[in-house]
C-alpha cells in the first residue's frame, strides 16, 4: 500500500472510569436513563459482544494492538469513551478523572508512541477547568485535541458559558471532537420506549442536534478558526445542506425565533468549512462516496470506532473506494496527520 490506515475514532476507558460508572449505577447517582440504559447493558450484560467490549476499552496495550495488527491498522487515535466524565454531577469529580484518563493515555502513548495518539478528555462541568485541562493536555502531555462526548447533563456547547472551550481549541489550534451521547432525559423516551437510544439511530439524532446547534449559535462567527471532528459521517447532516440552508435562512430572515440570528455565512459553509467527517461505524461505500462528493476529499478521514464496531472485514469496504490513490491516501492517512498534527 502506499498509504497507512489512521483510525480516528477509537475508544478507551481507564479501569478506574468503568468503576466509577459501575458505583453510579449501582448507587442509583443519576437519574439520566440513557445512560443507565448504555452503560448499564454494556458493564451488566452476559453476553460475548459487551464483555469483549468492556474488556477491550480498558486495555492499551499488546491486545489493542494486535488488534490493530489484524486489520492492518497503523495508528489509532484514541479517545475517552461516551459519556466520558460528562454523566457525574459533581465538577470536581469529572474533573479529576478527566486529568486521571489524560494521564493513562500519556503515558500508553510514551510507550506505543508510533501506534496511538489521544485526544484530551475535559469537564465542561466547569468550562474554565475543562479549558484548562484542554491546555495541559496538549503542551504538557502531547494529546493532540479534546474529546467531548456530546451533551453534559442535558446541557449543549452551543450555551456561551461553555466556550471558554472553544476558545482554548482555537488558541491552541487544535481540534474538538464532538461523539454521541445518548439523548438526554429531555428528548430520549420516544427513543428509549423503541429501543432506538443508542448507536442504531438516538446517537445520529441527538448529536447531529448538537452539531445544528453549534453552528446557529454563532460560534463559528466567534471562533472562525475552529475545527471540529464529528464521526458516523456527520450524523446524517451532510444529507440536509440544501434544506437546513432554506429553512434556518427562512426563520432568521421572519424573525420566528428570538435565539436564531443572522449569521455571516451559510449554516451548509460552516458544515462544510469548520467540519471533518470520519467514517467511524459507516463501512458502506454510499455514504462514503456522497460525504466526500459534498464536503470535499480533504474533509472525510477513516475511523472504526474499535472495540464497539470491531469487524475486521469492514476495512475492505474501504480499500475497494473507488478513488484515485492519492485520494485513498488522503481519506485513510494525510488528513488525519494534517487534522489531528500527527
Amino acid at each position: 500500500m502506499s498509504y497507512l490506515r489512521i483510525a480516528t475514532e477509537e475508544a478507551f476507558a481507564p479501569r478506574e472510569l468503568i468503576q466509577a460508572y459501575r458505583d453510579l449505577i449501582d448507587r442509583k447517582g443519576t437519574d439520566d436513563i440513557g445512560f443507565l440504559s448504555l452503560m448499564g447493558y454494556h458493564l451488566n450484560n452476559p453476553s460475548e459482544r459487551t464483555r469483549q467490549i468492556t474488556e477491550r476499552l480498558q486495555e492499551f496495550g499488546p491486545r489493542r494492538i494486535a488488534d490493530m495488527d489484524a486489520t492492518g491498522i497503523a495508528k489509532q487515535i484514541l479517545s475517552l469513551t461516551s459519556p466520558g466524565v460528562q454523566i457525574f454531577p459533581d465538577a470536581a469529580f469529572a474533573a479529576a478523572m478527566a486529568s486521571l484518563a489524560n494521564d493513562q493515555l500519556a503515558e500508553a502513548i510514551r510507550k506505543y508512541p508510533a501506534r496511538f495518539a489521544g485526544l484530551a478528555a475535559i469537564a465542561p462541568q466547569d468550562p474554565s477547568a475543562a479549558a484548562k485541562e484542554l491546555e495541559r493536555g496538549v503542551r504538557k502531555l502531547g494529546l493532540k485535541g479534546a474529546i467531548v462526548n456530546s451533551h453534559t447533563r442535558g446541557e449543549y456547547l452551543s450555551d456561551q458559558k461553555f466556550w471558554p472551550i472553544f476558545e482554548a481549541a482555537e488558541a491552541l489550534g487544535v481540534p474538538v471532537y464532538l461523539h454521541p451521547n445518548t439523548p438526554p432525559p429531555a428528548m430520549i423516551q420516544p427513543f428509549l420506549e423503541s429501543g432506538l437510544d443508542g448507536a442504531v439511530f438516538g446517537f445520529a439524532v441527538e448529536t447531529g442536534l448538537h452539531m445544528l446547534r453549534i453552528v446557529t449559535s454563532g460560534v463559528f462567527d466567534r471562533f472562525p478558526k475552529l475545527q471540529i471532528v464529528t464521526g458516523h459521517l456527520g450524523e446524517g447532516l451532510p444529507y440536509w445542506f440544501f434544506r437546513i440552508d432554506f429553512m434556518h435562512g427562512a426563520s432568521v430572515r421572519a424573525g420566528r425565533y428570538q435565539c436564531l440570528k443572522p449569521l455571516k455565512r451559510k449554516a451548509s459553509d460552516y458544515l462544510k468549512e469548520n467540519f471533518y467527517y470520519t467514517t467511524s461505524g459507516m463501512a458502506w461505500q454510499p455514504p462514503i462516496l456522497y460525504a466526500q462528493s459534498v464536503v470535499g476529499m480533504d474533509r472525510v478521514m477513516y475511523a472504526m470506532d474499535y472495540p464497539y464496531q470491531f469487524v475486521p472485514e469492514e476495512v475492505k469496504v474501504t480499500d475497494d473506494l473507488p478513488i484515485s490513490d492519492a485520494d485513498k491516501k488522503a481519506f485513510y492517512q494525510t488528513n488525519a496527520e494534517r487534522v489531528f498534527a500527527l
